[in-house]
């Protein structure tokens, strides 16, 4: 069993007695996680110190705040967090995934995976450890609007964020934020004999709050959105709504139509072209013409 996988479920374990306990004592933490540790998996006790250590990787690797209160000795988990319970049941299907295979090995014989991996997604471990200890970091990275030329760049590391299965780093450079394609990094190197003052005033989930993946131009203008998509669409859109700003109108057996209020970035458009068997744009007009033209240059180019 690899050591990565041996984390995770103790990771999960801690984030699991911490929610269905509301708050807990650090001894009965580790006293709970230690007997479900050895009588599912047969592992070894581990001690306060990695307890600590798996505790801060969760509020790094999973973005959970668990905060100590220390004249009450218990661990409670925040949940002013927009998207809570949306991480929660992510983290805990996990979990139950990982819990119901118990100490066997062989995780293919249960579970067919996608067989993707990011590239270059063995700089994660690096970048997080740089996020968590303050080190600026330089790297070159590949600009693909300008022919795949390389450029050199010193970053403050603030955050990774996840989007249709790329990693990105959120950081500061030259005092503005800006966000960077992990699988566009080469040459990372991190500058651990320096360190920075982390900005605790990025609120990262307003900041994606009114786009569709990882863009964010603040100088685009937030637009009210209407869709309209046939019946079939219209359940797999219910069942994963396209943004949380979504918001149905009609649901019949003629049409499934929604609103949605949002920055038209390229993301957006590219994410609604993957929808296009039944795709009608009813608001605003200047979406509609350009899906229009880019359905038009596709039928050229294909015809």
């Amino acid at each position: 069993m690899s050591k990565q996988v041996e984390q995770m479920r103790r990771m999960l374990l801690i984030l699991n007695n911490i929610k269905q306990r509301q708050r807990i004592s650090k001894q009965e933490l580790l006293s709970r996680v230690n007997d479900r540790l050895y009588w599912i998996y047969g592992y070894k006790e581990i001690g306060v110190r990695t307890l600590e250590r798996d505790l801060e990787d969760i509020e790094s690797m999973f973005c959970v705040n668990i905060s100590y209160d220390r004249s009450n000795n218990y661990y409670i988990i925040d949940r002013q967090s927009r998207d809570y319970d949306t991480k929660m049941a992510e983290l805990l299907m996990n979990f139950d995934l990982l819990n119901s295979l118990g100490s066997e090995n062989n995780l293919s014989s249960f579970v067919v995976a996608e067989h993707h991996r990011p590239q270059h997604s063995e700089w994660l471990p690096s970048l997080i450890s740089a996020i968590k200890n303050t080190h600026p970091v330089t790297f070159t990275y590949i600009d693909y609007r300008r022919d795949n030329s390389t450029f050199p760049h010193r970053v403050e590391p603030h955050y990774l964020k996840e989007s249709n299965q790329r990693w990105y780093l959120l950081g500061y450079e030259d005092g503005i934020l800006k966000n960077f394609g992990v699988d566009r990094i080469r040459n990372l190197e991190i500058l651990s004999d320096e360190t920075f003052k982390r900005s605790m005033n990025i609120d990262v989930e307003e900041l994606f709050r009114d786009c569709y993946g990882i863009w964010n131009d603040p100088r685009m203008p937030i637009e009210d959105i209407v869709l309209r998509f046939s019946p079939l669409d219209g359940r797999f859109i219910k069942s994963l709504p396209i943004h949380h700003s979504q918001n149905i109108i009609v649901d019949d057996e003629k049409e499934f139509r929604i609103s949605l209020r949002l920055r038209i970035t390229n993301d957006f458009v590219m994410e609604l072209l993957s929808r296009s068997k039944s795709l009608e744009v009813l608001e605003p007009q200047h979406l509609r013409d350009e899906i229009r033209e880019i359905y038009e240059n596709a039928i050229k180019r294909n015809s």
